[in-house]
């Protein structure tokens, strides 16, 4: 076999290293912090940003109580946003503070 048809992608090879050591799903889901402004808005994300995720749950840093307490009224409808950009339901739940 030549060299030439041992290459891969640098795309095919990081999946795969991925995969090598078990960490798709956390992977997966921190594709939500490259995703945030386009899955809840410019006005939202200049006063709510995703800080960490546990246990599926993405934990989110809002600037102040009112913000917090419309942003956790419209939770389910930022959850389905997120599922549908990052085509994953790996993230579960979300928790403002």
């Amino acid at each position: 076999m030549r060299k030439k048809d041992k290459m891969q992608t640098l795309g095919s090879a990081l999946q795969a290293l991925v995969k090598s050591l078990g960490i798709e799903k956390q992977v997966e889901q921190y594709k939500i912090f490259d995703v945030w402004n386009e899955a809840v808005g410019e006005q939202v994300a200049k006063v709510a940003q995703p800080e960490r995720i546990h246990n599926g749950i993405l934990i989110v840093k809002v600037h102040n109580a009112p913000w917090r307490s419309e942003l956790t009224f419209k939770k389910k409808e930022i959850l389905e946003k997120i599922h549908e950009i990052t085509q994953s339901k790996s993230i579960t739940d979300i928790k403002f503070r």
